[in-house]
């Protein structure tokens, strides 16, 4: 039997094939949901759907896209609030 803290479900089981071709059965930690655009809902492009521990280890160029917003808002979304930014401010 399995320790007591692998039995949850939260890990999920991942079967893996050892050297000496046996099956072995792994407990990893589950991926994260996909980070959404705050005004859509949309699934954001050029963000890592990776756990907030390995995230740190990417360089920062790596976690976002380098464009105002990124990280937070789609591109369509983006362009809409810049627009209306600057149509608001003549």
């Amino acid at each position: 039997m399995v320790t007591p803290h692998q039995r949850s479900r939260t890990l999920r089981r991942v079967y893996v094939k050892t050297p000496g071709g046996k099956t072995v059965l792994h407990h990893e930690k589950r991926k994260p949901g996909k980070a959404q655009c705050a005004h859509c809902g949309k699934p954001l492009s050029g963000v890592p759907n990776v756990r907030a521990t390995q995230m740190n280890q990417y360089p920062k160029t790596q976690r976002r896209p380098e464009r105002p917003y990124g990280g937070m808002l789609c591109s369509p979304c983006t362009r809409a609030h810049i627009i209306q930014q600057v149509r608001s401010q003549q």
